[in-house]
C-alpha cells in the first residue's frame, strides 16, 4: 500500500518535471527563433542599405523628427515611402523612416537608425534621439533598448575604448567612429548631449543597465 501511494507520488513528480522541462525548452526555442528572425531582417537591410534615392533636390532628411508618437503607418518590412516628384524617396523599415544604417562589428550589430522615437519605433530597431544628424558635425544621441537577450544594443556593455562603429547616412555616407568613453549616469543625465566635438561628427550610444537603474552611455568620435 505505502510503496503503492509511494510510486504515483514520484510519478506525479517526473510528469511535473517533465512538463516544466518541455515548458522551459519552448521558451528557450521561441526565444532563440525571435532572436534569430530580428537578428536577420535588421542585416538585411543594412547589408542592402545604399541610401535613400534622389530624384531632383533633396528633401530635408537628415536630422530626425523628435516626436513622440506614432504615425500611424503600417509595418511593411523594407517598404520605400515615396515623399512626391523632385524630391528624395525615403527608406522605411517595418513603416519607419530610416536615417541610416550602424554596424558595430565587436558585438554583431547591424541596424537601421529609424529617424523617430516612439514606443513601438525602439521596440523595432535603435532609434536618433538628438543632435544634428547621422555622419553630421556635432554630437548625435542614438537610444535603444538592452533586452539582455542580445538584442539591440543588449551587448553594449561588452564594447570597449577603441572599438569601431560604422554608420552610413541617408545619403550612403559611411564613416568610422572609434569609442573612446564608457560610462554609467542617471536617466535623468542629459549633460553628455551637448559637448564640444572639434568640429567633427560624433555620436553617444544610450542604453539601460542589465537592472535597468542607470544607463550606460558609448561616445564615439568620426575618424
Amino acid at each position: 500500500m505505502f510503496e503503492s501511494k509511494y510510486s504515483k507520488v514520484l510519478t506525479v513528480i517526473l510528469v511535473i518535471v517533465i512538463i516544466a522541462i518541455v515548458g522551459l525548452l519552448g521558451f528557450l526555442g521561441y526565444d532563440y527563433y525571435q532572436n534569430y528572425i530580428v537578428t536577420k531582417d535588421t542585416s538585411d537591410f543594412v547589408d542592402n542599405f545604399e541610401g535613400d534615392v534622389t530624384d531632383g533636390e533633396a528633401t530635408d532628411a537628415g536630422v530626425a523628427d523628435q516626436g513622440t508618437e506614432d504615425d500611424g503607418t503600417n509595418p511593411f518590412d523594407l517598404k520605400d515611402a515615396d515623399t512626391g516628384s523632385g524630391g528624395t524617396t525615403k527608406k522605411t523599415y517595418k513603416g519607419f523612416g530610416v536615417l541610416g544604417t550602424m554596424e558595430i562589428p565587436a558585438t554583431n550589430f547591424k541596424y537601421p537608425v529609424l529617424e523617430k522615437v516612439t514606443k513601438k519605433s525602439i521596440e523595432t530597431a535603435v532609434a536618433f534621439l538628438y543632435g544634428t544628424g547621422l555622419n553630421q558635425e556635432g554630437n548625435s544621441v542614438i537610444i535603444g533598448h538592452n533586452y539582455r537577450n542580445g538584442l539591440f544594443f543588449s551587448n553594449n556593455k561588452k564594447l570597449n575604448i577603441g572599438d569601431k562603429i560604422y554608420l552610413t547616412d541617408f545619403e550612403g555616407n559611411k564613416l568610422t567612429y572609434t569609442i573612446y568613453n564608457k560610462f554609467e549616469t542617471t536617466p535623468e543625465d542629459t549633460s553628455f548631449y551637448q559637448r564640444d566635438t572639434g568640429g567633427k561628427p560624433e555620436i553617444t550610444l544610450s542604453t539601460c543597465t542589465d537592472d535597468s537603474k542607470a544607463r550606460l552611455i558609448i561616445c564615439a568620435k568620426a575618424e
